[in-house]
């Protein structure tokens, strides 16, 4: 069995103990997806919206694996996320990233780069549907790497980092063509170099500040195409980080399951430029 499908079995597993609670709580999709640092959201951005469905006297979570290729690179990421009363969010996931051509052109020791991502996000203010403003959360993203040797040699100041953000997400019932729309601005503080996988901070600065955005117009309540944009910042001077972007296309077929397929153009990584690929990912919720 590959490693894809270790993932998705021990997801499925996680997912069934609970299902049945799936049911209730929130209108469907407004959970969102899982992104790859393990925050309900989109694929590259995390949104305002917690984990799961559940409501304010219920709890609920998800568990997601995802996988990105861009030929040179492959990443894949996995975890889980609880929410507490549609109030807090606990989330962990693990990165993995192969190094591939990179590895090849450079002879280099290591084959891959591994990170653990703790987060936490709290719902400050606000609701995604109803009332007079958007939903407003505080997140926090504790992120460490497994093994911090190539980013150290490559000039990265630190093995570990802790990106803050805050989201304001807001979904309209009546909007294009008379369809729901989806739109989300974020706001992060960060020192991480390629979401941390190749540590924090660097040669050319330390924490700056980063917008994020997404957008998707639901056609369907199941149903959800969209863009993201993420900026990054760019603090290593052997190789410069470039802004990353995606156009997706989300599945929502109940509260249980959620599938994402996406195209995602991630810049120059590393020295190595027109890193594009496609993007799926998984998510099972409770």
């Amino acid at each position: 069995m590959s490693r894809g499908a270790r993932w998705l079995a021990v997801l499925a597993l996680a997912a069934a103990s609970a299902a049945a609670q799936a049911d209730g709580g929130r209108l469907l999709a407004t959970g969102g997806a899982t992104q790859l640092e393990g925050a309900a959201g989109g694929g590259l951005v995390p949104w305002a919206v917690l984990a799961g469905y559940g409501t304010r006297e219920q709890q609920g979570g998800t568990a997601f694996y995802t996988r990105v290729d861009t030929g040179d690179y492959a990443l894949d990421a996995a975890g889980v996320a609880w929410t507490f009363r549609n109030r807090l969010e606990l989330s962990l996931a693990r990165q993995r990233l192969d190094l591939g051509e990179l590895q090849r052109r450079l002879s280099l020791p290591w084959a891959t780069l591994q990170q653990d991502v703790y987060g936490a996000k709290l719902r400050l203010a606000g609701d995604v549907v109803y009332g007079g403003w958007p939903q407003l959360s505080l997140g926090v993203q504790h992120k460490r790497l497994r093994d911090a040797a190539l980013p150290l040699a490559v000039g990265a100041r630190d093995d570990s980092g802790t990106d803050v953000y805050l989201s304001a997400s807001r979904l309209f019932l009546d909007a294009v063509g008379g369809h729901q729309v989806l739109v989300n601005a974020t706001l992060r503080s960060t020192a991480a170099n390629q979401m941390g996988l190749l540590g924090h901070g660097g040669d050319r600065g330390g924490r700056s500040l980063a917008w994020e955005a997404s957008a998707a117009w639901l056609p369907h309540p199941s149903w959800a195409l969209g863009l993201e944009y993420r900026q990054k910042p760019d603090h290593l001077g052997f190789a410069r980080e470039d802004d990353w972007a995606d156009a997706f296309v989300a599945w929502f077929p109940n509260k249980r399951a959620a599938v994402v397929l996406a195209w995602a153009d991630l810049g120059s990584i590393a020295g190595l430029e027109g890193q594009r690929g496609g993007y799926l990912s998984v998510q099972l919720s409770h």
